[in-house]
This record gives structure tokens, sequence and C-alpha cells, in this order.
């Protein structure tokens, strides 16, 4: 088992930054992957964000140059920057860290997520 803590959410100002943090413990693999998605209402949870084990990062077109995502290891924390905020980023953020197993098999595990409010 995998658990994940995220924390840094909160209500901002349109044009501000927050720094998403999700703690990682237990069983976590050496080839992973750690991801942020966000959620809103009546809408399926959708990738902003991933970074793999060996650092490769992945994003959202809607993201791209707002978002930065990164990891520390040795913490085993995975944090998403965000800057410029905008209303419609707006949504619960979602911690995923995805363990790859041998044969390809993936576990996924999730936070509780943490709310994002941005006022315009």
């Amino acid at each position: 088992q995998v658990q994940l803590v995220e924390s840094g959410g909160g209500l901002v100002q349109a044009g501000g930054s927050l720094r998403l943090s999700c703690a990682a413990s237990g069983s976590i693999v050496s080839n992973n992957v750690m991801a942020w998605y966000q959620q809103t209402p009546g809408k399926q949870r959708e990738l902003v964000a991933s970074i793999t084990s060996g650092g490769t990062t992945n994003y959202a077109d809607s993201v791209k140059g707002r978002f930065t995502i990164s990891r520390d290891n040795a913490k085993n924390t995975v944090y998403l920057q965000i800057n410029s905020l905008k209303p419609e980023d707006t949504a619960v953020y979602y911690c995923n860290a995805r363990n790859i197993l041998i044969g390809g098999f993936k576990i996924d595990y999730w936070g509780q997520g943490t709310q994002v409010t941005v006022s315009s």
C-alpha cells in the first residue's frame, strides 16, 4: 500500500501562485510515476502533470507554462507549482502514485485531494 497526503491548497486571487505538495509513504517501487489530477464538480478527473521516477515530465496543454511538477525522491514528495492562477484552475487537485511492476503491471494510489479556489 501507498499512502499519499496532499497539502498546499487554499483560496488565492487570480494571478497568484500556489505550491501543492504530496508526501508519499509505504510501498513505493523504484519504477513509478507521480502525477497531479484536477477534478471539478460533474467532471471526470483530468491529468494535469506527471513525472517519472527518472524525472521525465508531461503536462496537459492547458497548463503548460504555468504549472511545474517536480519531485524530491529522497523525501518521496512530489510538488506542483501553479503560477498565474486563473479562476478556471479552481478544482480539487488529487495526487496519484503509480507503481509499475515487473511485466508492466500498474497499481494506482490516490490522495484525498486538496481544494484550490481562485477568486477573480
